[in-house]
């Protein structure tokens, strides 16, 4: 196991000594899976916008019958435009 120093900003460190503390285990032991978390994610390309994509996938045939009417409608041409 290596060590090294790093510096946090006062908040952020007092929230992962309280949220260490809650879980009942050392700062270390919390930093370290924090660390190892944010390695997973990156490793697996997600955003964490990305989580929500596709959320909406059960609209899709309202999106295509409603551009359907969108497309017909401009489509037409009035008659005032016909010179």
């Amino acid at each position: 196991m290596a060590k090294t120093t790093l510096e946090f900003p006062d908040k952020v460190l007092r929230k992962a000594k309280a949220k260490a503390a809650e879980q009942g285990i050392p700062l270390r032991q919390f930093v370290t899976e924090a660390v190892e978390a944010k390695l997973d994610e990156g490793a697996k390309g997600e955003k964490p916008w990305m989580k929500m994509f596709g959320g909406m996938k059960h609209l899709h045939k309202d999106n295509l019958r409603i551009q359907k009417f969108i497309d017909e409608e401009f489509e037409q041409i009035d008659p005032e435009d016909w010179a």
